[in-house]
């Protein structure tokens, strides 16, 4: 059941201002807001993840998705000079 609340408006300089209870604080320093009709929508944005936190949820991959086996048929590597 979603929560309601009467809030204050006000003006910042050339922008108004809406005053939010504690109960409905958003975490971080930034939100995105957007307008849908009559409503207006604040949602906290969301923080941007490091690598490591990517690769430590990535689920390993399938034994089908693995790497193809490398073939020994093929001549054996020779020595270039640059």
């Amino acid at each position: 059941m979603s929560q309601s609340r009467t809030v204050s408006l006000f003006r910042n300089g050339r922008n108004q201002a809406v005053r939010i209870p504690v109960e409905f604080e958003l975490p971080g320093d930034e939100a995105t807001i957007r307008k849908e009709g009559n409503l207006l929508i604040i949602e906290a944005k969301a923080k941007k993840r490091g690598l490591l936190e990517v690769l430590h949820e990535m689920q390993p991959q399938a034994p089908e998705d693995a790497f193809p086996e490398i073939d020994d048929d093929h001549l054996p590597a020779r020595e270039v000079d640059l």
